[in-house]
């Protein structure tokens, strides 16, 4: 049998595509260790990479209109160092504001609910007394059950001798990632600095890298491809985070309306969990619900009857519109994306897959036209 040097070429590849993948799945732990410590390595760079992206949304339309009649105007450098400063001064603010406003609150519930705790004890003591008279028979069955108290001490007694250990160790491992997460974080952040201040330049050095080893007809498809996905998360990022504040000022005066608690506080609490696609005001709703809980259980019935209501108005209306919108997927793909993602990465995935499936909708959106346009068919 007599094999060409192109048919030779394919079936070498195929051969050492199998043996590598058979070696893999071979040393499939190893390899996934070896993942685990390269992402470990890589984090702050990848937080970086994030942080400069979002940084960048709200940064690239100051730097836009900054210095519009000045003679500022035309010193690039200028423009972008201030626009990046008053970008992060505006998220410290945000952050800021929002702590002060929740923290407070928090703050005053905990203190509120240890003041009460005893008058809630002794009521429900004395209901415990009044089903007692009226139902002897229980007491005296508790009665009768023997509790060998010296082996409940001896369990008590190891129990928190091995949570105080646990608790040692635990405490020790916090502090281990907490710093560990505060140098990560400084990292990220001097690294997105400097992507935002050289980003035009490290897109041009992108650019060289793949004309020099990919053809101009792969490297026009890859830029489109990026220049689709920048497009898509900027305008997810935006339209999410407007969806957000509509839902925070609708909490907010709606709550003020109907004279409910915490309403302030609620509408921030709201405006952030909302950040997370569909299921982020839910929890919202749940420490809501607690909060008021404490002050009155019918106030808190209403509240949950009102966040069911403005629920379905923000599922139905503001969010497929407002968000499906922004990233040109319709809102039935809207729920498919969220709900997919949400069961292969949890609320991670709700945020991304958005974004990930309006790219490949566009994408295939495009490939379907210029099938149809190759041949001569046109759709109305």
């Amino acid at each position: 049998m007599n094999l060409s040097g192109s048919n030779f070429k394919k079936i070498l590849i195929t051969l050492c595509t199998v043996v590598l993948f058979y070696e893999a799945l071979e040393n499939i732990g190893n390899i996934v260790s070896f993942v685990n410590k390269l992402i470990v390595l890589v984090f702050p760079f990848l937080l970086g990479g994030a942080m400069a992206f979002i940084i960048n949304v709200p940064m690239r339309k100051i730097e836009k209109h900054l210095f519009k009649k000045s003679k500022y105007r035309k010193i690039a450098g200028v423009r972008r160092g201030v626009a990046l400063v008053t970008t992060i001064i505006a998220f410290v603010f945000i952050i800021f504001f929002a702590l002060k406003i929740v923290i407070p609150e928090i703050t005053d519930t905990v203190i509120e609910v240890s003041e009460k705790l005893p008058a809630a004890f002794d009521r429900f003591s004395n209901k415990l007394e009044k089903l007692s008279e009226k139902y002897p028979e229980v007491e005296a069955f508790i009665l009768d059950v023997e509790v060998d108290w010296g082996k409940v001490i001896d369990v008590v007694a190891s129990n928190l001798k091995n949570g105080a250990g646990l608790f040692l160790s635990s405490g020790i491992g916090i502090i281990s990632s907490l710093i560990s997460g505060v140098a990560s974080f400084v990292i990220g952040l001097v690294f997105a600095i400097y992507i935002l201040i050289q980003k035009e330049k490290l897109a041009n050095q992108a650019k060289q890298v793949l004309y020099a080893f990919l053809s101009k007809e792969k490297v026009a498809k890859i830029i489109n491809v990026c220049t689709i996905s920048n497009k898509t998360f900027s305008s997810f990022l935006s339209g999410q985070c407007l969806e957000a504040c509509i839902l925070g000022v609708l909490f907010f005066v709606t709550m003020s309306i109907i004279g409910l608690p915490y309403a302030l506080m609620m509408g921030v609490v709201i405006a952030i969990t909302a950040l997370i696609p569909i299921v982020g005001a839910f929890i919202g709703c749940f420490i809501g619900a607690i909060l008021i809980l404490i002050d009155s259980p019918m106030q808190a019935l209403v509240f949950v009857i009102m966040f069911l209501i403005l629920q379905q108005i923000e599922g139905n209306l503001i969010y497929p519109y407002v968000v499906g919108n922004s990233v040109g997927l319709p809102s039935i793909w809207v729920l498919v994306a969220v709900t997919i993602g949400g069961n292969l990465m949890g609320v991670l995935g709700m945020i991304i897959f958005i974004p990930i499936c309006s790219i490949a909708y566009a994408l295939f959106r495009e490939l379907v036209k210029k099938r149809l346009a190759e041949r001569n068919i046109k759709v109305e």
